[in-house]
């Protein structure tokens, strides 16, 4: 075998196993002949070789990069809400789907549920275990109202990463990130205030608003870059609203991110007319590039923004340890947070805080960033092979959801109805509208046990649509 075919080989062997991601910078052609004594033309012969193969792409004056996979499924469509202020309902779908977790299924598609089988998490757990065994007094005690001090030193230094200069005492520990987001609201809004949200949306935020006995405000949102800006100055225009409650990065439920400067402008217009931004980042860690995105938060001067995020999506939901960087509303957010839940267990924070410390939190997000776009790709392939023709499916940037929209002539409820007889659970659109809108469409967790099990409940899912008719042209 020539030497450019042996190199070109080797290449692709580490892409494939991931140590090249998609998007990555492949060594520079000067660097690959260095280490592998060849020359440079055996270099670029065997780039040329992976250029033919898809699998990487040169850019003028930049190198060569691991190819992105291909869209081949046409994305959903912007949605197109009822742009005025709703009441929120559905809160007995939600409350069936969460009262359905933990039935034996064969998969669960419908919880937005990380993947916790990984030996990355294994320093975690025997943090833990000692803290257990060597301070028991530690995970008994009162902690700290806005949490444990070493906790929030580590979130102090993740968050520089996002693009943010935040100190220890600008973090307030919570359960999760849900009762981020209901603080956050109960802070910045009274009864009755308009919150402007996505569309779709996560179904918890809609629960939320309906809880603080607030308005939703859905705005059109585009399932490659979020909310529409000019959408958003027409309502603000119109209506009265007193927050934006937004998940820029890696979206729930499409995975999209919204490129920095549609950020920096959502920003600037909240600035102008005087309206908190509630900014959801709880998959904002395994977005799929590297460095992570920034949040919204970095460009906050004044303090309106007021950032939530938690580890029940990088890690796992049972610790319940969430947290918010609020900004100008810290004295009244740490208020609210008392006295609905007090302190939050301390046992988990500590923990929590030294896996942070001793790196094996980044570690184990390089790790899950890798399982989680391979398990994206080939739900994105089962999709295309598998559901109707005329399905859209959104193209996540991270995280483990995404969106799909069916030709209209599908009823989401009816079909996850026959699913459910089959042991597969699917959550329906109609949970992630104020109104219950997106009733032809689903949202997928793509990590839910092992591929193969996937693969099967997706080929049965494919069976049902066929007993369902052909689409109508």
């Amino acid at each position: 075998m020539s030497r450019y075919l042996h190199l070109a080989n080797r290449l692709k062997e580490h892409i494939q196993m991931g140590y090249f991601a998609p998007g990555d910078r492949m060594p520079s052609v000067r660097q690959l002949a260095a280490e592998h004594g060849v020359s440079i033309s055996t270099v670029q012969e065997a780039y040329r070789v992976l250029e033919q193969d898809g699998l990487v792409e040169a850019k003028a004056k930049s190198g060569y990069f691991v190819a992105l996979p291909k869209e081949r499924i046409a994305r959903p469509k912007e949605s197109k809400p009822p742009q005025r202020p709703m009441d929120v309902s559905l809160w007995e779908d939600v409350l069936a789907m969460l009262m359905g977790h933990g039935v034996e299924a064969v998969c669960e598609f419908q919880h937005a549920m990380p993947d916790m089988t990984s030996s990355t998490l294994k320093p975690l757990l025997k943090n833990i275990y000692e803290l257990n065994r060597h301070r028991p007094q530690d995970g008994m005690s009162y902690g700290h109202v806005q949490g444990e001090l070493g906790l929030r030193q580590q979130l102090a230094r993740l968050t520089a990463t996002t693009g943010c200069q935040l100190d220890p005492e600008d973090f307030v520990v919570t359960s999760g990130c849900q009762e981020a987001l209901s603080v956050c609201l109960r802070a910045v809004a009274e009864s009755g205030d308009v919150i402007a949200v996505e569309s779709p949306g996560f179904y918890g935020a809609m629960q939320a608003i309906k809880a603080a006995n607030l308005k939703a405000l859905e705005i059109p949102t585009d399932s490659r870059d979020g909310m529409s800006i000019e959408a958003l100055k027409l309502a603000i225009d119109q209506w009265p609203v007193k927050a934006i409650l937004v998940t820029p990065t890696v979206n729930n439920p499409q995975g999209y991110v919204m490129p920095l400067h549609k950020k920096q402008a959502l920003y600037q217009l909240a600035r102008e007319y005087d309206i908190a931004i509630i900014e959801d980042d709880i998959y904002g860690d395994i977005a799929f590039e590297y460095p992570r995105p920034k949040t919204i938060k970095s460009f906050d001067e004044d303090g309106r923004v007021l950032l939530c995020s938690s580890f029940s999506k990088t890690l796992a939901p049972g610790f319940r340890v969430g947290w918010i960087a609020p900004g100008r509303y810290r004295d009244k957010v740490t208020h609210i947070k008392y006295v609905s839940s007090s302190m939050c267990p301390t046992l988990p924070q500590l923990a929590i805080g030294n896996f942070i410390r001793q790196g094996g939190y980044d570690r184990h997000l390089r790790t899950m960033r890798q399982t989680y776009r391979k398990a994206r790709d080939a739900m994105l392939k089962a999709i295309e092979q598998y559901f109707p023709q005329g399905t859209r499916v959104s193209f996540p940037e991270g995280g483990f959801i995404l969106w799909v929209e069916l030709p209209e002539q599908y009823d989401a409820t009816k079909l996850a109805e026959q699913a459910k007889e089959q042991g597969i659970i699917l959550a329906p659109g109609q949970m992630f509208s104020a109104t219950g809108k997106y009733r032809n469409c689903l949202r997928f967790n793509y990590i839910d046990r092992d591929a193969a099990t996937r693969l099967k409940a997706l080929a049965a899912l494919g069976e049902i649509f066929a007993s369902m008719g052909p689409v109508k042209p």
